[in-house]
């Protein structure tokens, strides 16, 4: 039997998809749905002190730990740290995650970044859905098209973010993500002190602000998402 995901994570080192798309999985999550992350390197040259290889280890397994917190379908694949490129090899690779677990949405990364993996992670996943969804496009699992595309709010890609599609969330929820995202050493505080909990905590009570809601967490939306169809400018 063929799998099939809610929501698609994917992100350009493990823990960027937990951290950036996690209060929205968490969500998801409570409500029932079933997600997925995928995480295209490990993010092992970020230790000020392990070898790459090392932290690749911890990583993966800190990655799967927090996957197992919310009964994510798990992913990582064999691309290094600083070292993604634009290729049809890593848009092929996405493709086939897609055709796998099927989600119905796609969370990613925004287009602009401080961290060249982040954008290369953006240009592809566009290009990894349209071959996910073109039969014409051979490959073990047979085509998926996704139903929509949404770009995360980070800390590292926030130039020219524009917040547009807002989901509410609540305490439960920043409970679970809470609890993923601290089986990353990282975000507890034990590698770097940058305060990445608080930091997406405020950021979560921010947006529930601007749209009447005690929490929330927001997401760019792709340009031909924008568009909107009516009869009428009034009821």
């Amino acid at each position: 039997m063929q799998k099939r995901v809610s929501i698609l994570s994917i992100g350009a080192h493990a823990g960027d998809a937990e951290i950036a798309t996690g209060l929205a999985l968490a969500h998801h999550v409570n409500l029932g749905r079933k997600v997925a992350i995928c995480h295209l390197t490990l993010g092992e040259k970020g230790h000020p002190k392990l070898s790459p290889e090392d932290y690749a280890k911890q990583k993966r397994d800190e990655a799967m730990a927090a996957a197992d917190v919310i009964g994510a379908e798990f992913y990582a694949l064999p691309y290094r740290d600083g070292e993604l490129t634009v290729c049809d090899d890593l848009r092929l690779a996405i493709c086939d995650v897609i055709r796998d677990c099927r989600p119905d949405v796609i969370l990613t990364h925004w287009k602009e970044s401080v961290h060249k993996d982040h954008i290369t992670c953006n240009n592809c996943v566009p290009d990894a859905m349209f071959y996910a969804a073109t039969a014409g496009f051979e490959r073990v699992m047979p085509p998926h098209q996704v139903k929509s595309l949404y770009f995360a709010e980070n800390w590292e890609d926030y130039q020219d973010f524009v917040p547009e599609l807002y989901i509410e969330i609540n305490e439960d929820d920043v409970a679970l993500w809470e609890k993923m995202v601290k089986k990353y050493a990282l975000f507890r505080g034990d590698i770097v002190k940058f305060p990445y909990i608080d930091y997406y905590k405020s950021l979560a009570r921010v947006r529930g602000i601007e749209v009447y809601s005690k929490l929330a967490t927001a997401f760019a939306v792709p340009p031909g998402a924008r568009r909107r169809r009516a009869k009428s400018l009034s009821k």
